[in-house]
Parts: C-alpha cells; sequence; structure tokens
C-alpha cells in the first residue's frame, strides 16, 4: 500500500534565517507585494507608461489630421466575432443630414463591414524618435484609419479622440515624471543641505521653503501664463511649465529629508565616515540618503499625482499648455461647456484616465510607504 508522501512545511527558524540575511530591498519588496492594490497601482502605472514609450504604435490615426465632415462622431463598438468566426471588424458610417438642425449626423452602416487588423500601416512616424516606419498597432484593411476607425469618437475639429487621447498620455504623464524628478533633485539637495549643515544654510533655505509655500497658487500661475511669451513653441511652453512645477514642488520633500538628516547627522556611521576624511557631498549621497532612499521613493511615488493634477488643471483653465499641444488637460478644456456634455460626452473620456493614473500611482505609494519600514508588523 502506498504511503502519501508530505509536503515538508519550512521551520519558523528557517524563516527567520531567511529574513535575516535579507536585503532591506528584499524585505521592501515582500511586503510590498502583499499589499493587492499597490501591486494592481504597479501593473496599471506600467500599462500607462508602456502607452508613453509606444504611443505613436499604439494610436492608429493622426491626432492633428482634422475634416469638417466627420467633427463629433460618436464612439464606434468594435465586433470582435462575424457569423461565429474570430473576424474583428467595425461597421461603416454614412452621413445624413437631419432635417430640424441641418447638421450632419452620422449612423452606421449595417451594410458595410470594415475589417480590422494589427500591426497595420497607417500614418509615418519615427519610432524612438529614430526609426522610420508606418506600422501601428491596429489598422482598417482596404482604407485609411483616419477615414474609417473611430473607437472613442471624433472632437469638434474631427480628430480621433483615441489618438489624442494617446498622444496626451505621453505628454501629461511626461511632464509628471520629469517635474518629481527636477524636484526630486532639489529637495535632496537643498533639504540634506539644510539639515546636515544646519546654521545660516539652514535658516536661508527654510525662509525659501517659507516664501515659497506662502505665494497663493492660483493668481501665480494666472501671473506666469500671461508673461509666458505667445511665440513660444510647444516645446518651449512644455519645458517651461516642467520647471516651473518642479520649482514649487520641492518645498515638501525637502523639509521631509532636513527632519531626516537632523536625526541622522549624529549617527556613528555618519561621524565614522567624518572621522575617515569623507567630504561632506560624499557623506550625504553615499551614506545618509541611501539609509532612507525607500520613504524618498514613497514620497516620490506619491508627488506624481499632484504633478499630473498640476498640469492637467493648468491646461484645463488655459494657463498650462495650449493647442495644438495634446494633453488631458488641453482635450478637457474642449469639454468644459454645458452643450458638449448633453451632446457629445464622450469628450469627458479624457477625465477617466486622469482618475486611473492618480489612484494607481497613490495606491503605489501606500504600498511603498508600508513596505519603507521592513521590519514593521
Amino acid at each position: 500500500m502506498a504511503q502519501a508522501v508530505a509536503t515538508p512545511v519550512p521551520f519558523p527558524d528557517a524563516v527567520d534565517e531567511r529574513i535575516s540575511v535579507a536585503s532591506q530591498w528584499q524585505l521592501t519588496w515582500w511586503r510590498f507585494r502583499k499589499h493587492i492594490l499597490a501591486m494592481i497601482g504597479a501593473v496599471v502605472i506600467i500599462l500607462l507608461y508602456l502607452v508613453v514609450v509606444f504611443a505613436d504604435v499604439v494610436a492608429y490615426s493622426n491626432p492633428n489630421d482634422s475634416q469638417a465632415n466627420r467633427a463629433l462622431i460618436s464612439p464606434q463598438p468594435i465586433y470582435l466575432f462575424y457569423i461565429g468566426k474570430w473576424e474583428p471588424f467595425v461597421y461603416g458610417l454614412k452621413g445624413a443630414r437631419d432635417p430640424n438642425t441641418f447638421q450632419l449626423v452620422y449612423k452606421i452602416d449595417y451594410q458595410r463591414r470594415i475589417p480590422l487588423r494589427l500591426f497595420a500601416p497607417g500614418f509615418r512616424y519615427y519610432l524612438f524618435g529614430l526609426i522610420p516606419t508606418n506600422i501601428h498597432l491596429i489598422g482598417v484593411q482596404g482604407s485609411r484609419a483616419e477615414d474609417a476607425l473611430f473607437l472613442l469618437g471624433t472632437d469638434v475639429q474631427g480628430r480621433d479622440v483615441f489618438s489624442r487621447l494617446v498622444y496626451a498620455t505621453r505628454t501629461s504623464l511626461s511632464i509628471g515624471l520629469v517635474g518629481v524628478a527636477m524636484s526630486l533633485l532639489l529637495g535632496i539637495a537643498l533639504g540634506g543641505a539644510s539639515g546636515y549643515l544646519g546654521g545660516i544654510v539652514d535658516v536661508v533655505i527654510q525662509r525659501i521653503i517659507e516664501i515659497l509655500r506662502s505665494i497663493p497658487t492660483i493668481p501665480l500661475w494666472m501671473g506666469l501664463a500671461a508673461a509666458m511669451p505667445k511665440t513660444w513653441s510647444i516645446t518651449q511652453v512644455y519645458f517651461a511649465i516642467t520647471i516651473i512645477i518642479s520649482l514649487l514642488a520641492w518645498t515638501e520633500l525637502a523639509r521631509v529629508v532636513r527632519g531626516r538628516f537632523l536625526s541622522l547627522r549624529e549617527e556613528d556611521f555618519v561621524t565614522a565616515a567624518e572621522l575617515v576624511g569623507c567630504g561632506r557631498v560624499r557623506i550625504i549621497l553615499v551614506h545618509m540618503v541611501p539609509s532612507f532612499l525607500s520613504h524618498i521613493i514613497a514620497a516620490t511615488t506619491l508627488a506624481l499625482p499632484a504633478m499630473i493634477i498640476s498640469e492637467t488643471s493648468l491646461s484645463f483653465l488655459g494657463l498650462g499648455l495650449r493647442p495644438p499641444a495634446v494633453s488631458w488637460g488641453v482635450m478637457l478644456e474642449d469639454a468644459q461647456n454645458v452643450q458638449s456634455v448633453a451632446l457629445s460626452p464622450w469628450l469627458l473620456i479624457p477625465a477617466i484616465p486622469v482618475i486611473v493614473a492618480v489612484l494607481a500611482f497613490n495606491f503605489v505609494g501606500d504600498g511603498l510607504r508600508d513596505a519603507a519600514d521592513p521590519y514593521g508588523v
């Protein structure tokens, strides 16, 4: 008679030994992956930044290609099966004049099927800014995607909302990432100098922080928007917005870093580094910052949603990026009247990725903040 073989269960001593020899990053990862919402948020963020990197591939239409005769087309559904077979397609559209308003109204033409295909040719672009190509993730057979495919409808100028949303994701998320990177450098450098050096350096930096935090935000943005030359290109406005947001967002991180440095500068490892002749910059960057790097990462993750909302809000109010630039705020600016909401609600779709991105970053930030202390309960 065969005997059942029991699955070996690790003894508590083996688990304790595994924890005792693990690095801080391993402990942080083990705790982070137990946070379900944080893991979901991390997957969403990875997908969003894949869209940022491959925006030209994902978008099937030129975001600036407009035609007045296809304005305000409602979202077009994709059908995956035809007569029981896997054949993705969309139905064609036919336009007719409304007898009451004389506006051009589009209705589904069930007599005309337009097959879809993966990796189809379309408008030309440079992949990563270097490789010329015209291949896109999806496209249509026998027609231009700009004339036949409208997954999220079109805006008042006849531009495809889906393709514009893809490029808007690239703009809004890259501004947030670059802005956080710049504010991170300023926060660590100035906050570290304030906490480690102390004295007059600490006083000056703290007064600068207090002045910046006391400035009213809306009047400041209005003044800066008026000061930007109307002749500036999209790229110049983009970098100006990024720099301005960064210069105003580093103060909170600087205070956190200063507080940690005040407690760390009396530790034995800092004293030992000073005794062996390490310079101040090396002590800050090599010895002090890595000791709470996980906390900085968590704070950075929580700062990204604020950056995204700042850019979106400013562009929505007309104080940030301006057309022909494409961002979430610029797209939402087209839907800020009651008529648009009532007659073409799909113009509000750009609000959905804003909400999803902010929630994802907050979930990841919460998970990292809980995992930053791997020895906690």
